[in-house]
């Protein structure tokens, strides 16, 4: 028998890629599946991670997948049905992509187009409208496939920090008096109305309920009640929380969200949580722990405190469309 030859080698090209609407709950597992199988061979937070597609998937009250949501995802995949790139939001006019590395050179550009005409949001009240994409620094080709479609690179940013365990010693942690620090507990009710409590205060929002989260800790597949510590309050409030996922099959853990209460913030309360987490992360076989970053000086103070001294900026992208 003779051994193929380089040039006989099946080559992928466009012709064998084809993009279709996201149908229901496999294709779900489908993209997550893409996100899985893609961070060994991508840079940090190129592709989302496992919590943040569960988050946007199961953090509302309804546990059915809503229409509306499926309608603004848009699918890549080879003719032999391999998934290799995802378009969506996070909320019309925040575009993400996910794709496998091999495929970005064939299927990039076209998911651009796509996203320019699904999921631009208004913009004031002349009638225009705008699409952000949020890309890192190190990503120059992203970069300079949105300068030449007119995209201007914003003074918002965001970081991704990172954190290899390796031999690091790891510190006994240690709650404010008056505090229990704890997990939540399956089947009570209270737990979901307490966490949406805490991050509509932490986060200075009006959005959270306790049957939105009830339905994030019921059905996200990432979920694990031992994986979400809080700080309970001498009244029964949740005053500090910490969200922990781990993806087994990588052996890496995300910490999201990481919040306080703003009436028991300077207390140490999440610093606290996170070092139990790290304990719990390297438990679980995790070798690194990632945790998402803006600007605010207060909470990167507290992760370079922690050990995430690895830090991945990133810049908002914006177009205006008339």
């Amino acid at each position: 028998m003779t051994a193929p030859t380089k040039d006989s080698t099946p080559q992928i090209d466009a012709s064998h890629i084809v993009a279709r609407p996201f149908e229901g709950q496999d294709d779900y597992w489908k993209v997550r599946a893409l996100l899985i199988e893609t961070y060994p061979i991508t840079p940090v937070d190129f592709n989302w991670e496992i919590r943040r597609l569960d988050g946007s998937r199961y953090h509302n009250e309804d546990p059915e997948l809503f229409a509306a949501w499926a309608q603004t995802i848009g699918l890549w995949e080879t003719t032999d049905g391999h998934l290799v790139g995802a378009a969506h939001h996070e909320g019309l006019g925040n575009a993400f992509l996910q794709i496998h590395p091999d495929y970005r050179h064939l299927i990039e550009a076209e998911m651009i187009d796509w996203t320019e005409a699904h999921l631009t949001a208004p913009e004031g009240d002349d009638g225009q409208r705008r699409l952000d994409f949020f890309v890192f620094d190190y990503d120059g080709p992203r970069q300079r496939l949105l300068a030449g479609r007119g995209y201007e690179k914003k003074p918002w940013f965001g970081r991704s920090r990172r954190l290899r365990f390796g031999n690091r010693p790891l510190p006994v942690p240690v709650v404010a008096n008056g505090y229990v620090m704890r997990a939540l507990r399956p089947g009570d009710d209270s737990e979901g109305d307490r966490m949406a409590a805490l991050l509509n205060a932490a986060f200075n929002r009006t959005i959270h309920t306790g049957a939105e989260y009830r339905t994030f800790m019921a059905h996200s597949p990432s979920f694990e009640y031992d994986l979400h510590l809080v700080a309970e309050a001498p009244d029964g409030s949740f005053a500090a929380h910490v969200g922990m996922t781990v993806e087994d099959v990588n052996h890496y853990g995300i910490f999201e969200p990481v919040c306080t209460h703003p009436d028991h913030q300077r207390k140490g309360l999440a610093q606290a949580l996170m070092f139990e987490g790290l304990h719990r992360f390297k438990a679980r076989g995790a070798t690194d722990v990632y945790v998402g970053s803006g600007d605010a000086v207060a909470a990167n103070a507290l992760y370079d405190s922690i050990g995430f001294t690895e830090a991945y900026k990133g810049h908002v992208w914006r177009k205006l469309f008339d």
